[in-house]
């Protein structure tokens, strides 16, 4: 007897095997039973007839630190078939932290990952120091799916260092000691990694760099031993070049990640994407991992599956972000009027037909390509039946320009 029997389904279970129409059966919260006929009645019986049935998916990184502390179905992640999100990454968290230093933790993550530092300072409900504090107010809340984090660079920095972390300053013999406790600390207590960032476009809101974006190879192996002392865990990054500043510095990355990794017999997880500048230079990272790893290293390259975040997903970057109407209008109007003032036909106009403000290099989603002139030649149409693999004429610039339009 089941208690949960899901029938007719279209299961598609992860491991590069065909799809088949079959049956799961559920015992305990356990999958005790898979095929294309499963025997047995069940408490729950679901028809899932024309439907996909898969495993849940893993989000290994998000940034959920702030709002796992009050939204307990963790939205929109638990809609689109996550069960596991990974947040803590790219250097930015809110623990361990020094009373009355939350407010600068929360302008580092807005100006990092362009979180509203409004929602932020009212949503999170705080409670914690240090990050095994964090992970037991994690742990008492309930949560549609489930939650990791990892320790932060950025955080760790600045509980040790004050301002000269915050401000990038070198860590001292005595830093690094102090902060490798810390991560030690934190990944006895459960941390899935510790994570730093050293992109030049990851800013606070003050314009500072993340705290270990200029970290050198002594702190970087330091914490990374603390990691390993800790019981062993996954070092997290965005690695120069990454934002497409300096790309070539990726060379250099992943050369003192691979020697890291083999020292330590740590996994190093990092994200690896195109940028303009150089767009065969992702290929050259990922034959350099492979050989890395071929050789004893254990580098796993992070890639955007299908990136549509640069048009959506970001609140101040997209394609009109930089006009001058719309800007005036968002820095001067609470979110339901501007909503209302961009219905009006005469500022639609005036907002399609204006050029861009210069980008603000201070500011990380300022400088990222913003406007639909700029991002006209790598967006595409989704379409009612997506299309994974588009061809270059199927781009929003190949079919303006085939249709006539500018």
């Amino acid at each position: 007897m089941f208690d949960l029997k899901i029938t007719g389904g279209t299961i598609v279970d992860g491991t590069g095997a065909e799809r088949f129409v079959g049956d799961v059966g559920i015992k305990d919260g356990v999958i005790v039973a898979v095929g294309p006929h499963v025997d047995g009645d069940a408490t729950e019986t679901i028809d899932a007839t024309g439907k996909l049935v898969t495993p849940g998916f893993v989000d290994i990184h998000t940034h959920y630190d702030g709002q796992a502390t009050w939204d307990e179905l963790l939205e929109p992640s638990s809609q689109h078939g996550v069960t596991t999100i990974v947040t803590g990454n790219c250097g930015v968290g809110f623990a361990p932290v020094r009373p009355g230093s939350e407010d600068w933790l929360i302008a580092l993550m807005e100006g990092v990952e362009d979180i509203p530092g409004t929602a932020l300072h009212e949503g999170m409900t705080w409670g914690w120091e240090s990050f095994p504090d964090y992970l037991d107010v994690l742990d008492g809340g309930k949560w549609s799916i489930d939650i990791g984090t990892q320790v932060a660079h950025g955080a760790i920095r600045a509980y040790v260092m004050g301002e000269r972390g915050a401000k990038n300053q070198p860590a001292t013999p005595e830093d690094i000691a102090a902060m490798a406790t810390l991560v030690q600390e934190a990944v006895e207590a459960g941390a899935l990694g510790f994570s730093t960032s050293r992109v030049l476009s990851h800013r606070a809101m003050d314009g500072e760099p993340v705290p270990g974006t200029f970290a050198a190879e002594d702190e970087l192996f330091g914490l990374g031993r603390a990691v390993k002392a800790g019981g062993g865990a996954v070092f997290e990054l965005a690695p120069a070049g990454a934002d497409g500043q300096d790309a070539l510095a990726g060379r250099v990355e992943v050369d003192w990640m691979s020697r890291l990794s083999k020292e330590l017999d740590l996994p190093v997880s990092f994200a690896l994407l195109e940028v303009r500048s150089q767009p065969e230079l992702w290929r050259e990272l990922m034959d350099e991992s492979i050989k890395a790893n071929e050789a004893g290293a254990r580098l796993v390259p992070q890639i955007a599956v299908r990136p549509f975040g640069m048009l959506i997903g970001f609140g101040s970057n997209h394609p009109f972000a930089k006009r001058p109407t719309f800007k005036a209008l968002a820095d001067s109007l609470p979110y339901a009027e501007l909503i209302e003032r961009l219905r009006e036909p005469e500022v639609r106009e005036a907002i399609l037909t204006e050029a861009d403000l210069p980008p603000d290099p201070t500011r990380q989603f300022d400088s990222l390509p913003g406007s639909l002139a700029q991002m006209a030649s790598t967006l595409y149409f989704l379409g009612d039946i997506p299309d994974y693999e588009p061809s270059p004429d199927q781009t929003l610039a190949a079919r303006a320009e085939a249709a006539g339009v500018d």
